[in-house]
């Protein structure tokens, strides 16, 4: 039985004027099936900081936006708890050290550095997803789609999603814990928890 480690690299191109989701789903399948790993993980990261990837139903509905109705739910609520960074010094991010660090890398111009709401929500969210792979098939569930959302609005720019399949090429042991019997996770209380108490009776006492 082998062990192996398969890498690869999608590339992207992001809208910006409103944060873009990419669904990844295909792809993400495709590299799986051709990692010839039967039974392992499949990490999809983010490469960058404004971004995070995020495994969900699919919503079927689209707005004019372009957005899964999920999505722009989704996304309503984020700008709710992160607004939309609409005027300079609206949040403390960027000070001048860093506004001057941008123009030193060679960015267009001090406002691709407005883009701390894109940052904060992908702290939210977090970078990746990591998702297990059962007989050469990927589990994602019934409905769930993989999803990579640039959350930078700013401008218009190509992306990076770093793909990592890892496992066996054979087959594993029956993976049922405990013959499959199903685990009750529902609060248990002691007898003495139990016992009746003369309060109860409280309204049926008369003077």
């Amino acid at each position: 039985m082998d062990f192996k480690v398969y890498q690869k690299e999608l590339q992207l191109q992001s809208r910006g004027w409103i944060p873009t989701f990419h669904d990844i789903s295909k792809e993400i399948i495709e590299i799986v099936k051709a990692s010839g790993v039967k039974n392992g993980t499949c990490a999809v990261v983010s490469h960058h900081t404004t971004c995070s990837v995020m495994v969900q139903e699919c919503s079927h509905d689209v707005d004019t936006f372009d957005l899964e109705y999920l999505q722009h739910d989704l996304l309503d609520i984020m700008r709710k708890m992160v607004p939309d960074f609409k005027e300079e010094h609206q949040y403390r991010h960027p000070g001048p050290i860093h506004a001057q660090f941008g123009r030193h890398v060679n960015e267009p111009g001090d406002f691709t550095s407005m883009n701390t709401d894109g940052h904060l929500r992908s702290v939210f969210f977090g970078r990746s997803e990591t998702l297990t792979i059962k007989d050469g098939v990927l589990d994602g569930g019934e409905f769930a789609h993989i999803y990579f959302i640039d959350w930078d609005q700013v401008r218009a720019r190509p992306r990076q999603v770093n793909v990592t399949v890892m496992g066996t090429t054979g087959d594993v042991e029956d993976r049922k814990f405990n013959g499959g019997k199903v685990i009750k996770t529902g609060r248990k209380y002691l007898p003495k928890q139990k016992e009746y108490m003369p309060e109860f009776d409280l309204q049926q006492q008369r003077d």
